[in-house]
């Protein structure tokens, strides 16, 4: 008994802080369903500061936004730095820390994170343009070096029809022509004229001579004739 009578307190207690409160529920409800939120009006500063912590960059800033007629800066720009310092760093953060104490003057978390965002943004942009650029002027620089060397490749048209560049058919009219014209420098040659002249006179000379013989083998037929007619006395 004395015992059971010693843990009722503490048991007491465990159950005190196992039951949420009605602000508690209220909370985590909002917390889960914080993607929806938009206008927070009138909410406690004390119930922002449980409420929007869970908040993404896009939320936290959708709520700003959406608040009309409200700074919420005083629960968010806390929020703000935590932002700028997670994105952009330690040392960048305390950097911008640096110049506002040094020329004493106050921004606002979220316009440095939207300002550094832009920054690096448009600085991004620029170096794609620039890489571009770069990759532009290679390609040119390809494409002129492709021209000369094709330019300089192709030959003359004459070129190609006279050594044979061409389809088959300029080979053998190219073939054809130099037969003859080796022909032509072989049949006007002084040799070869010499061994015509030599060759006709031949065939003259043996057209002569055939013609001779014929004419004396007639001749000789008529004296045999006539001999053969005298009396075979007269021969002895």
């Amino acid at each position: 008994m004395s015992s059971r009578h010693l843990l009722t307190p503490e048991r007491d207690m465990m159950m005190e802080r196992k039951v949420p409160s009605l602000v508690d529920m209220c909370i985590q409800l909002a917390v889960d369903n914080i993607r929806h939120l938009g206008d927070v009006g009138d909410t406690g500063l004390d119930l922002l500061e449980r409420i929007l912590p869970h908040c993404t960059v896009d939320q936290l800033k959708h709520i700003e936004d959406s608040t009309e007629e409200r700074d919420l800066s005083p629960v968010t720009d806390k929020l703000w730095k935590k932002f700028y310092e997670r994105q952009f760093g330690v040392n960048s953060t305390n950097l911008v820390c640096e110049r506002m104490t040094q020329k004493k003057v106050s921004f606002k978390w979220k316009l440095l994170y939207e300002a550094k965002l832009k920054d690096l943004e448009e600085a991004q942009q620029k170096s794609f343009d620039r890489i571009k650029e770069l990759y532009k002027k290679e390609d040119a620089r390809k494409q002129s070096r492709q021209v000369q060397i094709t330019k300089k490749v192709p030959p003359s048209s004459k070129k190609r029809s006279f050594y044979g560049g061409g389809p088959g058919s300029n080979i053998s009219n190219t073939k054809s022509s130099l037969m003859k014209k080796s022909k032509l420098q072989f049949l006007n040659c002084h040799e070869v004229k010499n061994l015509a002249a030599i060759k006709k006179n031949g065939i003259q000379k043996s057209h002569g001579i055939s013609s001779a013989s014929k004419q004396g083998v007639s001749s000789g037929n008529g004296r045999d004739s006539a001999s053969t007619s005298r009396p075979i006395g007269r021969r002895f």
